[in-house]
């Protein structure tokens, strides 16, 4: 397969003279990325945000209680891979089905096929409550356009 291309044209300066596209100018190499940063970067990019992490916990808790650090960076960690394995669940289901988004109901289902079903009912709730939140707001947003 080979990689695209950006088509830039070629422009002439005063003088008439063509000036090559960029990627054709001495322009110098920029520095590979180390596999050290890649590691560093992909496990950086897969955690939830420890602040939002955070966040959620101390509301879990007596505002008198304190959490410490390696508590937030286990829980981060845990949350977030929970996330990607009910996720990559949900995205096999939709690959099988010849589909590019992963809906509520795919997490529903992914969870009770893992064996979360405990969750997925209660999660079967909120995401009916979700829509109709939705779809009242789409349902105000829509009459507000009509009135003006």
């Amino acid at each position: 397969m080979t990689e695209l291309q950006p088509i830039i044209p070629a422009t002439s300066s005063q003088d008439g003279a063509q000036i090559e596209p960029p990627d054709q100018q001495d322009a110098p190499e920029p520095a590979p990325i180390t596999d050290q940063e890649v590691g560093e970067y992909r496990e950086q990019d897969r955690f939830l945000p420890i602040a939002n992490v955070s966040r959620i916990m101390k509301s879990s808790v007596p505002s008198t209680a304190k959490i410490a650090k390696d508590a937030k960076e286990c829980v981060q960690e845990c949350v977030s891979e929970f996330i990607s394995f009910i996720t990559s669940e949900a995205a096999e289901k939709c690959q099988l089905e010849k589909r590019k988004t992963i809906g509520g109901e795919d997490i529903l289902y992914a969870m009770s096929t893992l064996g979360f079903e405990n969750y997925s009912e209660t999660l079967k709730i909120h995401l009916a409550k979700l829509r109709q939140a939705g779809n009242a707001s789409a349902v105000a947003a829509s009459h507000q356009d009509d009135d003006q």
